[in-house]
């Protein structure tokens, strides 16, 4: 069993819960996909086991996250991605041709401190995704 697989089953026991089978498929497939929407997830997992159904999959996706086991992002419209890793990155999403590259989130320190002087609000940078253009799709319109 890997470093981080033992660390999520050791969390999950102290917060008082038991490592099923499902919640085990569920954290496996994102350890190896890294970030999924329920449907890939559903997918990887129904590889090795056919029997789980998507409703499973959101269920232990929901259970896992307010355990803070797992987290989401919103990289477009849809399904939101998850992901069983601290999300200490911006997601930088090209709407041309749907490539998804990280940035550190101090990129976006000066907005966070702009909006909570003006606004007072305080950004989760964590589950940020922007839209735009990537390099190569940047460089075939010029």
């Amino acid at each position: 069993m890997s470093r981080r697989r033992a660390e999520l089953r050791e969390t999950l026991h102290q917060r008082g819960m038991r490592m099923t089978p499902q919640r085990q498929l569920v954290l496996d497939a994102l350890l190896d996909l890294e970030h999924a929407t329920p449907e890939q997830v559903c997918q990887h997992v129904q590889r090795t086991t056919p029997t789980v159904n998507i409703t499973t999959i959101y269920r232990t996706l929901e259970l896992l996250e307010g355990l803070g086991l797992v987290h989401h992002t919103h990289l477009g419209h849809g399904a939101p991605t998850y992901s069983v890793h601290e999300h200490q990155h911006v997601h930088l999403v090209c709407h041309r041709c749907g490539h998804i590259d990280e940035s550190p989130r101090a990129v976006m320190d000066e907005l966070c401190g702009t909006l909570r002087v003006a606004h007072g609000f305080v950004l989760d940078a964590g589950h940020l995704a922007l839209s735009g253009t990537c390099r190569s799709c940047s460089q075939e319109t010029q």
